[in-house]
């Protein structure tokens, strides 16, 4: 486009030239005259263009040099507004990670208090029972007062262990939940399994000190797991003694409060008799775990016509059927498969019928292939047993992480049962 208007002007002065030298001709000018005018008109046309297009281009170069100007002016503007928003930014960064640091630091010292005043009441409670124990020989055997000795050494001696069992998805086999088990050792460091302690323990009322350390470690081992990413849940053993324990139960409520994030990790397990006998006592508060988000299990299952909607109110989600069990129940009525206490309904319609409650199926104790193959056509979706895998002992390092805090079991104990 400049080009032709270039030329066009071009063409504009050699016309003007033109027509000036004629015009000297026709004047009767001598020929030379004539060219010397043609020559003389065109250098000052190109003069005169010049001087207007170093006017026009000057004046350009200042419009753009006044839109440059502005258009930083602008940018000056908006970099300002970008690093005023970005330092308010850093001071909220800043702001934010010192309230969460100190709401950390609350919560931690919180806990810390928790678990200290929890060890104090669990060690006062275990005193007074070995204290107790020891007072009152209740005319026990000779037998039987060297066992309650040798349980009253191992809890005064913190020589209780704690052991895991897988529980597995089927027909996977993954590991998705563990049972926990307690397991008691002597001086020589024999493994005492709970038929041997239990029947001895429950007449001088040490059960519960054993589930209130089980209880306690068991939520110790979830927060470990949870920090590693494991999404694995953990049964653990809770009986009435300690659901109608006012005292305890208190603090160890407290204490899942400030743990409420895993409830979805740790489920509290009791048997059908114990459940069928919980008063008002024990049912508030296993309300109150609920309303926290935990949930619950039964186990050792005897009777499989269950009041599904009561365990729905208590917020069982759990249910575990020993597989030979229901295997054993399990009968041919009018061409169909059904559960002996149950004949109304088919056997592969059972673990159905448990799930519209919200109720989950567990088939333990599996110890044989031919026992998973048939769980499977009863529609059962969890199964746990030694075929599975047998329960195993926590590392002493992740157990010694996992105890109380002052080592509360040793000394005090010995001091005050008078050892």
């Amino acid at each position: 486009m400049r080009r032709l208007m270039l030329a066009l002007l071009t063409g504009a002065y050699l016309c003007l030239a033109l027509v000036v030298s004629l015009a000297l001709w026709r004047m009767g000018a001598a020929p030379a005259v004539g060219l010397a005018a043609f020559i003389g008109a065109m250098g000052l046309c190109f003069a005169i263009h010049g001087v207007i297009a170093n006017v026009l281009q000057g004046a350009a170069l200042r419009v753009d040099i006044e839109t440059i100007r502005e258009a930083h002016g602008i940018l000056l503007e908006q970099v300002e507004k970008v690093d005023a928003r970005i330092t308010g930014l850093l001071e909220s960064v800043a702001d934010d990670a010192q309230r969460r640091s100190a709401e950390l630091t609350s919560e931690v010292h919180q806990l810390e208090d928790l678990v200290v005043r929890m060890s104090e009441r669990l060690e006062h409670q275990l005193s007074y029972q070995v204290e107790v124990a020891r007072s009152e020989p209740r005319g026990r055997s000779p037998q039987s007062t060297a066992l309650i000795e040798v349980v009253q050494d191992a809890l005064a001696e913190n020589r209780v262990d704690l052991y895991l069992q897988p529980v597995v998805s089927l027909p996977q086999r993954r590991t998705v939940f563990y049972e926990s088990f307690s397991r008691l050792r002597d001086e020589t460091g024999r493994v005492m399994m709970p038929a041997e302690y239990l029947a001895v323990a429950e007449p001088e009322g040490l059960t519960a000190a054993i589930d209130n350390l089980l209880l306690f470690r068991c939520v110790q081992i979830v927060r470990r797991l949870a920090k590693q990413d494991r999404k694995v849940g953990i049964f653990c053993n809770i009986s009435l003694a300690s659901l109608a324990d006012e005292a305890f139960f208190a603090q160890f409520l407290e204490f899942l409060q400030v743990n409420k994030d895993l409830h979805g990790a740790l489920i509290f397990e009791l048997g059908q008799q114990a459940f069928n006998d919980r008063g008002p006592v024990e049912a508030r508060h296993m309300a109150r775990l609920a309303s926290l988000g935990f949930h619950f299990s039964l186990d050792k299952v005897t009777d499989l016509d269950l009041d599904f909607q009561d365990l729905a109110r208590a917020d069982v989600k759990f249910i575990k059927v020993g597989a030979q069990l229901m295997l054993d129940q399990l009968e041919e009525q009018d061409g169909k498969l059904v559960i002996a206490s149950l004949p109304d309904l088919n056997a592969e319609d059972f673990a159905g019928l448990t799930r519209r409650y919200g109720i989950e199926l567990i088939a333990e104790k599996v110890e044989e292939e031919r026992q998973v193959a048939e769980v499977l056509e009863l529609d059962i979706g969890y199964g746990q047993g030694h075929l599975f895998g047998e329960p195993r002992a926590i590392r002493d390092s992740i157990i010694a992480e996992a105890d109380p805090p002052q080592d509360f079991m040793r000394g005090a104990l010995r001091r005050r049962a008078g050892r």
